[in-house]
């Protein structure tokens, strides 16, 4: 496999870095990255860590590093999450309130351990410490219990001060979102998978609308439309399909839709395979819905998205 770390790849513009990924010889991985600038959000990291967790450190390759920001890598515990050594040298000073390094989540206790050390360590207020710790937990409870994964998922998170914003990436090399929605649904393609799994109620644990008491099919829709509300972006890449949710313009008005191809959204559907998912979100501290209205409204949007598939499943034909 060859991946390469570019001068910019962040939600807005990952586009290109994931279509320059390359997932041919998955027993060995090579890492290149641009020699003057290296400037990536956190779910560039962990699709690394996820990438390189199963494969031995003699079969990783990482070429030498020669941008001014490559101390950026080693404080976020990338070389040590790929158990290879690093030439780069730095003083390394107290995370709090800038970065959450790249962690390996497996259980959940591993990540109710990993929400409760990183709140406190971002300085937030409570209402945003609610909405990023929600994210956070759904996030991995999704990959937990559906992704089946070995090695679990890799988390990272950063705080931009001159854009007030978290960005937080996840990524695991699991069964990947077609395979868990197939399992209750009948899918052809990675990107009607994804849009399946982000449409309210529905979970690959079962065919009923809204799902059961322990998966309500919401976790992704409710990220989702987290972003969404708040104006941020947020992907999700599976398989050979990539879903994107854009920005929307300040002057719009704003409205949750169960269908996320009815939000403003770009997709792809012939990038290079990624065996398992990868989700990344941004959300903007200066915007950020107080957390309890919030969620009220995106649960009013679940529900009537519910009770629309149960009215269109069992509606009888009339005949005249």
């Amino acid at each position: 496999m060859k991946i390469h770390l570019p001068n910019s790849a962040f939600l807005g513009n990952i586009d290109p870095f994931l279509r320059g990924f390359d997932p041919s010889m998955p027993d060995f991985l090579e890492i290149t990255a641009n020699q003057k600038w290296i400037s990536v959000h956190p779910v560039v990291l962990s699709m690394i860590a996820a990438l390189g967790v199963s494969i031995k450190a003699s079969k990783i390759r990482f070429e030498r590093l020669e941008a001014k920001s490559k101390h950026y890598l080693l404080r976020m515990g990338l070389f040590k999450i790929l158990n290879v050594s690093s030439d780069i040298n730095i003083v390394e000073h107290e995370p709090a309130g800038r970065f959450i390094p790249i962690t390996q989540i497996r259980t959940s206790s591993e990540l109710t351990k990993f929400i409760t050390e990183m709140i406190p360590l971002l300085h937030l207020e409570p209402e945003q410490a609610k909405t990023i710790g929600y994210i956070v937990s759904e996030l991995g409870r999704n990959v937990i219990e559906h992704a089946n994964s070995m090695y679990g998922a890799f988390l990272c998170a950063q705080y931009y001060t001159k854009s007030n914003t978290i960005r937080i990436g996840i990524a695991d090399r699991g069964v990947g979102i077609k395979t868990a929605i197939n399992q209750s649904y009948s899918v052809k393609t990675d990107l009607e998978a994804i849009q399946l799994a982000l449409w309210p109620g529905i979970t690959g644990t079962t065919r009923r609308e809204g799902g059961t008491e322990q998966n309500a099919g919401a976790g992704l829709f409710f990220i989702k439309s987290i972003a969404g509300v708040n104006r941020d972006f947020f992907i999700i890449y599976s398989g050979d399909a990539f879903y994107k949710l854009l920005r929307k313009p300040s002057t719009s008005r704003l409205n949750l839709r169960a269908d996320p191809f009815k939000e403003r959204h770009s997709t792809d559907d012939d990038l290079p395979y990624w065996g398992g998912t990868v989700v990344g979100i941004d959300i903007n501290l200066d915007q950020t819905k107080e957390f309890s209205f919030l969620l009220d409204a995106i649960r009013k949007t679940y529900t009537s998205a519910i009770r629309e598939r149960r009215k269109s499943r069992y509606r009888k034909p009339r005949f005249i």
